[in-house]
């Protein structure tokens, strides 16, 4: 796969259709080769080594847990299958599950760079998975009480039944583009330096061209014209897809909303190429786990074709 993207390309097969029955689910959770990866507020456990892994556990870490948490099917490696499983509700979780000195809880931007592309995605998931969970406790059509079922996959009302499922925020971010210049906005509380791509959730009855231009318009003021999607990525902070897009502007004066923005302003393509080249300078950008970044990078290769 060509230029692949953090968060995306999970090697684990989510089972769909084996994890329907109840059975297997149970015969996978007593498998001793079974695999769970604790997750304390939304942080996974990372081994403390000079190459950091995520630190996969077996189940017999959380028999002492009262109530002992429920693991959530990520889904199948190689016949092994692995299970996110939350202990936020766990006082001091690294002492109480034995864990001092040999793993800790770590905040998932911090180390994506240092996990393998396949650890990342699979903590991605595993998450957006934890946090769609912990916020759907209740039915939001009769305020039951819902428990999970298929693994994790969705969540049934015990009162009405009715059935509730993780879904997934759309948000457009564009590259907007004139010429050899683009327009990249800075958010409240970026660095003074740092500048990335326009972005915001898709509304109601909006197709992802209508949202770049309405919320570049809003944001900015600038006008786009013509919107080519570029390629797409999961943000599980808590649970976007972030649907990337080059847009060409048709004017070029702005008005910044300042509600969204502190500053927007028009970069040179050399002043990209050197952001993205992390050269020092006035411009910092998005890292590469970013889709903003590679927005950037295929706007700039457009020109060294």
């Amino acid at each position: 796969m060509s230029d692949p993207i953090a968060f995306s390309g999970s090697p684990l097969d989510r089972a769909a259709i084996a994890r329907r029955d109840p059975a297997w689910i149970e015969g996978r959770l007593a498998d001793p080769a079974a695999r769970f990866l604790p997750l304390y507020a939304l942080d996974p456990l990372v081994k403390l080594a000079e190459t950091r892994t995520l630190a996969w556990a077996r189940a017999e870490l959380f028999d002492d847990l009262d109530p002992r948490p429920e693991p959530l099917l990520l889904g199948i490696d190689d016949g092994i299958a692995h299970f996110a499983v939350d202990v936020s509700a766990v006082d001091e979780p690294l002492s109480t599950l034995g864990l001092e000195d040999i793993a800790a809880f770590e905040d998932l931007r911090s180390i994506a760079g240092e996990l393998t592309r396949a650890e990342v995605a699979i903590f991605a998931h595993a998450r957006s998975l934890v946090d769609w969970h912990a916020r759907h406790q209740h039915c939001p059509a009769c305020s039951g009480d819902t428990t999970p079922v298929l693994g994790g996959a969705n969540r049934r009302c015990i009162d009405c039944s009715a059935e509730h499922f993780p879904r997934t925020d759309p948000v457009a971010i564009a590259m907007v583009v004139r010429g050899e210049r683009c327009l990249l906005g800075r958010g409240p509380a970026w660095p003074d330096t740092m500048y990335s791509a326009l972005a915001g959730f898709v509304e109601l009855g909006e197709t992802i061209e209508e949202a770049v231009r309405r919320e570049v318009y809003e944001e900015s003021g600038v006008k786009v014209g013509d919107v080519r999607y570029v390629k797409s990525q999961p943000w599980p902070f808590p649970s976007s897809l972030m649907l990337g897009c080059i847009a060409q502007a048709e004017s070029e004066e702005i008005t910044i909303d300042h509600a969204e923005l502190v500053d927007a302003r028009w970069f040179g393509l050399d002043e990209i190429r050197k952001a993205l080249a992390a050269e020092p300078g006035p411009l910092f950008v998005p890292p590469p786990f970013a889709i903003a970044n590679h927005l950037m990078q295929a706007w700039v290769d457009s020109f060294d074709r």
